[in-house]
């Protein structure tokens, strides 16, 4: 089974463009939403940014006929190792 997505964009007025690719990005209130397939799974996410503490994924699958389900999944950002972590011992 390939990973590719096949994708169909269409204009305002209707011209439609047919193409494939392995990953894509929808820019939305300025972050960029990234889609790609994990799987027999649809794996929705934003691309992290400076200063995020975490980031959401959503994980799309198909069920039954008509039927999918929807996981968020909420997973920490990369952090430096200087970085400050708010925890039991922090005094703010």
């Amino acid at each position: 089974m390939s990973d590719a997505l096949q994708l169909i964009l269409e204009d305002t007025d209707g011209t439609q463009l047919e193409t494939s690719c392995t990953r894509f990005a929808v820019i939305w209130q300025g972050k960029e939403v990234w889609i790609q397939p994990v799987g027999d799974q649809l794996l929705i996410g934003v691309d992290v940014e400076e200063g995020d503490a975490e980031f959401a994924n959503l994980l799309l699958r198909p069920q039954a006929t008509n039927l999918v389900s929807l996981q968020l999944e909420m997973e920490p950002a990369e952090l430096d190792e200087d970085e400050h972590v708010h925890g039991p011992d922090c005094n703010h």
